[in-house]
């Protein structure tokens, strides 16, 4: 069996945390360890981390990159989406890589995840995987429907019919629901929330593609390289739309376990530890005469007087307040700030790469101040700037800089100039961690003002 974790999405819903220069799937939550990992720590009482392939896209590539070698798990095989097209073409780009690049059989059981829900308990899933991949080996598309325990709004739903040996018919899909509805399914009793993982057998999600969607199946036909290269034409769209809701040649299989798909601040509220007062603190925050609210702080002290029910965080460069039970409007609010082409929708003030990050600290007219953390033994591209001359002053660690001909070390509490127009690079030669602080000046300071020459990370097109 292989476990596909799909990874490449970029999602807003827990704005300001998450957002698409650094989306949920990396961040800590309900534990010290990013999403990614907790799923892909989830199947390891089944499988080698080398029988792991992730699905993600080239910006994710160097976080996904990191966060393996953090958890140890750097046998998994990631493949990079040459452009993103949502759950179908991802699944077969990774069916096809299973088959060519890994030499798997026909009759490999592939199960799809998420790589950015909460599942609990651990050993009881592992036992519904095991369940799932018999009934795929028997031929079957198999989904996972978790038992409601409420009426959510936010997840779509599978109709159940018949019991089987494994599992039970699917009737139907349905949408998100308004409250009304999702309280009728609720009590029929008939009705799981659509958790969006999958198993099936290479040879048969190949059939299902042949029978259901022939601009996918097109692409299968040739080689992976010839794949990756078609893939932009293929379409833009999710594996319940093309296959699921059109085969006849599945079934559900009920989950009785804990389930988030953490995809608002209302279900983070759910799964996070809270006080006698139903209230969720975390970061420096303080709650006077507050019940039931979620005070969440990162840069500064947040405190909330006489608050119920209501939302509220922090980020250092955006503060978003919102009532509980209106936090689906998130993605509202992102999409407004994009139309306003507001860098807050997509970039957070700390951005990072695959040497290290950037923090902003502060800008204004004709300057930019950063903070600069280069990992031991990574250097950044050889460079220059037409537009902004550069002061780097080193806070921790030491520097190897090269500046046009002259290369030299320069240590904590030591500063060098960098002109405009002259070549320049950064280098940790150590074993601790570098930081600088950066002061540009300039008449133009944004990022697309880089010339590379040479770059280690294989940036230079």
């Amino acid at each position: 069996m292989k476990i596909i974790v799909l990874a490449g999405g970029g999602g807003t819903r827990l704005f300001p945390l998450s957002r698409k220069s650094f989306p949920k799937q990396f961040l800590k939550v309900g534990g010290d360890k990013s999403l990614l990992i907790q799923t892909m720590e989830r199947f390891t009482g089944l499988i080698s981390p080398s029988d792991m392939i992730i699905v993600t896209n080239e910006e994710y590539y160097h976080h996904v990159i990191n966060e393996l070698k953090t958890a140890g798990l750097e046998e998994a095989h990631i493949i990079l989406e040459p452009v993103a097209r949502n759950t179908a073409p991802a699944i077969a780009l990774a069916a096809k890589y299973c088959r060519d690049e890994l030499k798997c059989e026909w009759g490999e059981v592939l199960f799809v995840s998420t790589s950015d829900h909460i599942v609990k308990p651990d050993d009881l899933f592992r036992e519904y995987v095991l369940n799932g991949a018999q009934a795929a080996r028997q031929g079957e598309i198999v989904t996972f429907g978790i038992r409601p325990h409420k009426p959510e709004t936010g997840y779509g739903y599978i109709e159940a019919g018949a019991a089987l040996s494994i599992g039970r018919e699917v009737h139907s899909f349905k949408e998100k629901p308004d409250f009304e509805t999702a309280q009728q399914y609720v009590d029929n009793g008939n009705y799981y929330w659509n958790s969006g993982m999958f198993a099936f057998t290479i040879e048969t999600i190949y059939r299902e593609f042949s029978e259901h969607n022939s601009d996918i199946y097109n692409c299968l036909e040739n080689t992976y390289s010839e794949m990756l290269d078609c893939f932009p034409q293929m379409p833009n769209i999710s594996i319940d739309y093309a296959v699921a809701e059109k085969t006849k040649n599945i079934v559900v299989l009920p989950m009785h376990i804990q389930w988030n798909d953490v995809g608002s601040w209302d279900a983070l509220y759910e799964i996070l530890p809270k006080d006698a007062d139903g209230n969720v603190l975390e970061g420096d925050s303080i709650a006077l005469e507050c019940k039931n609210s979620l005070i969440m702080g990162r840069d500064r002290l947040i405190a909330g007087i006489g608050l119920d029910d209501v939302i509220v965080v922090e980020t250092n460069d955006v503060i978003v307040v919102a009532q509980k039970g209106e936090t689906q409007k998130v993605k509202t609010l992102v999409d407004m700030l994009k139309v306003q082409r507001r860098k807050e929708a997509e970039e957070h003030t700390t951005m990072y790469r695959p040497w290290g990050s950037y923090t902003i600290l502060s800008e204004g007219d004709g300057y930019k101040m950063k903070k600069i953390a280069v990992q031991p033994g990574q250097r950044l591209s050889l460079q220059l700037h037409y537009h902004r001359s550069e002061h780097w002053i080193v806070t921790k660690g030491t520097a190897k800089v090269t500046i046009g001909e002259m290369e030299k070390r320069v240590h904590e509490n030591e500063s060098v100039f960098v002109p405009k127009c002259t070549k320049h690079r950064l280098e940790n030669p150590g074993n601790v961690l570098l930081e600088i602080i950066e002061v540009q000046n300039g008449a133009y300071l944004e990022e697309d003002d880089i010339v590379r020459f040479e770059d280690v990370y294989g940036r230079i097109k």
